[in-house]
């Protein structure tokens, strides 16, 4: 059996429950901090988390659930979700409920049970509505990161995904560009009717023309821009730039575009969306827009705590649209 509290009570020359009081947060003398300081590093003590659990009635654990762990975008969220936490003296666990075989709402049992003091979840894909009446419902604390299907009464964060096509497209008119060709993503993606979104509304602002053989479909792969961009050369009529909703679609386009023998960007300019790692390594270097995912994670995490601790502004602001910033390379040209 490992050393007690007794033993660190002994050894430091206090009372037990002096011990209790400073292992639980409280304010002790600073000469009984230090002396309490040496007794644990020398009886090499650890709290006994279940005990600890048991007293403050938390377990001092959130829990992450994202939908699919490998997803490259998750490491910036998952990094300002951790730094908010660190700063409460909390623990993280992370969990993938594509690779669990579980749907996401399933996860909100870990709550429930007492498992953890409160969960985000995260996901770009389209949330199902009985799934968001239930968070909706549930008086624990539970934040949101992606899709909240229009929801009031839900903390979510997400990107303003239309203001960030609206940048491209306003960035794209500056350089005299009037006749913008357009690569959406899949439906199941909940940004993908956002970003399409900013593209009507922003060409309707600036006064330019919607053609609809103008747009077609990906499943934003780099096979699929390129299919896509295939098509829209098929059906070539006129236009001098094409935004592809994400970068692996805009990559698979810059390649068709150039084996169709055009040059990129002085016959036809090319932008993406998302700011991957490679996006500045092709060749042009693509323009796109970066979304703040450090940011995004650090407002989850903000929110939820104010959950937890029972804040009297928790449940206000509860949507939050962080914008994304243009990237300018070097894939567009002035016309």
């Amino acid at each position: 059996m490992g050393p007690t509290i007794h033993d660190v009570a002994r050894l430091a020359g206090t009372s037990k429950s002096t011990v209790s009081r400073y292992l639980n947060g409280q304010q002790v003398k600073k000469a009984t901090e230090e002396a309490l300081e040496k007794a644990i590093k020398e009886l090499n003590f650890h709290r006994n988390a279940n005990a600890r659990r048991l007293v403050l009635d938390r377990t001092n654990i959130i829990a992450v659930v994202v939908d699919n762990i490998s997803n490259i975008f998750y490491s910036g969220i998952i990094r300002g979700i951790e730094s908010v936490a660190n700063m409460k003296g909390y623990n993280c666990i992370f969990l993938s409920w594509t690779s669990n075989y579980e749907d996401e709402i399933s996860f909100l049992n870990l709550l429930y049970e007492g498992q953890v003091d409160g969960v985000i979840l995260v996901s770009f894909q389209k949330r199902a509505k009985e799934d968001l009446e239930r968070i909706r419902e549930s008086q624990y604390p539970i934040v949101l990161i992606g899709d909240h299907g229009d929801m009031e009464d839900i903390f979510a964060v997400d990107v303003d995904n239309a203001a960030g096509v609206s940048e491209l497209v306003t960035y794209l008119h500056s350089l005299g560009h009037r006749d913008i060709a357009y690569i959406s993503g899949p439906v199941h993606a909940a940004a993908n009717k956002h970003r399409f979104k900013g593209y009507l509304k922003s060409m309707e602002a600036l006064g330019l023309n919607y053609n609809a053989d103008w747009v077609v479909e990906s499943d934003w792969s780099n096979q699929g821009g390129y299919q896509a961009m295939k098509q829209l050369l098929q059906r070539q009529s006129g236009f001098t730039a094409v935004i592809a909703s994400n970068d692996e679609t805009a990559i698979g386009a810059l390649r068709a575009v150039q084996e169709s023998g055009m040059n990129v960007p002085k016959n036809m300019s090319v932008v993406g969306y998302d700011n991957i790692t490679i996006s500045e390594w092709v060749y042009p270097s693509l323009t796109t827009v970066s979304q703040p995912f450090h940011q995004i994670g650090q407002k989850a995490a903000q929110g939820l705590f104010q959950k937890i601790e029972g804040a009297d502004d928790a449940a206000e602001n509860t949507h939050y649209l962080l914008k994304p910033n243009l990237i300018i390379r070097d894939s567009c040209g002035k016309i």
